[in-house]
């Protein structure tokens, strides 16, 4: 039987895609690097800053320079890997 293009795919396909989408990997390491910083200020903290403060903080603090960093790294990958 076909799919319709109105019915969603299967849970399985839909959690591969999601696994496999750009967008999924950057949430991924932005959240890594959120999770890093809510480490290293609950450590200067001396207790557990917990995730929104921390995430709030990184956002103000160190995501536009993270992001730059990144397109940089990407954009050289891709000019490096053409012939």
């Amino acid at each position: 039987m076909d799919k319709s293009p109105e019915m969603p795919a299967p849970q399985g396909e839909q959690s591969h895609f999601v696994e496999n989408s750009i967008l999924y990997k950057e949430f991924l390491a932005e959240r890594e690097e959120v999770l890093k910083h809510k480490w290293i200020e609950s450590e200067k903290a001396g207790s557990d800053i917990g995730f929104e403060k921390a995430l709030l903080d990184w956002i103000v603090k160190h995501r536009s320079n993270w992001r730059e960093k990144r397109m940089k790294e990407a954009r050289g990958q891709t000019s490096g890997t053409a012939s």
